[in-house]
């Protein structure tokens, strides 16, 4: 079909060769069916055709980028994306402008509707019990008017809002949608959001400037629009550069000249799936203070295999501590700056 060849080429463009996971969910992607739009609750689906797509699999692996290739090829345009968290904000103001009415879900419902042939919905990760009453409720009316709905997700429906308030409503409602939509695992060992950070170097011959690292962060992550300047750790805000549910992009000489300790690195470890660091300067046994908390940090992410990216620019790695009260402890932690630049930390099974 040509519209799977206009998205195969597209992906050459930007240096990915679609694997055969990539290619079966291209395919499934190509049989959605556009239509009429369901005037009544009674309707027919031959076996071959669906109400959408839920795609799930682990981060990186294209399921953003294929289904925004997938949406630009339609020539219906009546196309919406979303980042989770902005549809549940969009939804949510909607509810409070119609809250006088007698079911305000279902006036919320008929905008999307009206609007929308196709609907996009990406990181789909259901964690408020807010959102959660009111999400499997909402897609099931937008499914049944016809309209179309694609939806990403790093987690299989059935596991969503784990230990959440109310799980099993949510589960049972859940559970009506996804009957409609086809359930893709887009499974594989290539990490395409990896490969594209660590091949920008880090040696001090290439130089990002915040610019750059916005950029960086715009081509791999697709919740750019909706990040915030401060992140909370173990209850304590601290300012930062950026930063979204999947990633942190601190100031070296800001962030670790708070009072931090290992409880908090090892909180933000535990949460996001990058972090981004950059402004090193060159340190002395003046900064004593900074540098022991970068270390520890670099401890406890090294030991979870955190996914750091390091913006050096003009400086070595062994100037960054130029002191000799803590040679031992920084002599280790070079060591590990070292092997957190190569490939083989962040990616174990991939074909080189």
């Amino acid at each position: 079909m040509l519209m799977t060849q206009n998205i195969i080429d597209a992906l050459k463009k930007l240096g990915i060769k679609a694997d055969s996971a990539q290619l079966k969910l291209i395919d499934a992607l190509s049989r959605i069916r556009f239509g009429q739009k369901f005037t009544n609750t009674f309707r027919k689906l031959t076996r071959d055709e669906n109400l959408g797509i839920y795609i799930w699999g682990d981060v990186g692996r294209g399921k953003t980028l294929i289904a925004k290739e997938y949406l630009k090829q339609l020539s219906d345009k009546k196309n919406k994306s979303f980042h989770f968290i902005d549809f549940m904000n969009h939804v949510h103001n909607e509810l409070n402008n119609n809250s006088g009415l007698k079911d305000p879900l279902k006036y919320v419902s008929k905008e999307i509707i009206n609007k929308c042939n196709i609907i996009f919905i990406d990181e789909f990760q259901v964690e408020d019990v807010a959102d959660a009453m009111i999400i499997a409720d909402l897609l099931e009316k937008i499914l049944d008017s016809g309209t179309k709905v694609i939806i990403t997700s790093n987690a299989h429906p059935d596991n969503l809002y784990k230990d959440g308030l109310q799980r099993q409503k949510f589960i049972k409602s859940m559970q009506a949608c996804t009957q409609k939509l086809e359930i893709f695992n887009l499974a594989g060992d290539i990490d395409y959001r990896t490969n594209n950070i660590i091949e920008s170097a880090n040696d001090k011959n290439n130089i990002f400037d915040e610019k750059d690292i916005i950029k960086l962060i715009k081509d791999n992550f697709s919740s750019f629009s909706d990040h915030s300047e401060e992140i909370e750790i173990n209850g304590r805000k601290f300012k930062c550069k950026f930063s979204t549910n999947n990633l942190l992009w601190i100031d070296f000489m800001i962030f670790f000249r708070e009072p931090t300790g290992s409880a908090d690195y090892k909180d933000i470890s535990s949460k996001l799936d990058w972090i981004f660091i950059s402004n090193f300067t060159k340190c002395d046994d003046n900064s004593i203070d900074i540098v022991r908390r970068f270390i520890t940090f670099i401890d406890i992410a090294y030991t979870k295999k955190v996914k750091v990216k390091f913006f050096f620019n003009n400086i070595d790695i062994n100037e960054i501590y130029e002191g000799t009260k803590l040679d031992l402890l920084w002599s280790r932690c070079e060591s590990r700056l070292n092997e957190m630049q190569g490939r083989t930390y962040f990616i174990k099974d991939i074909n080189k």
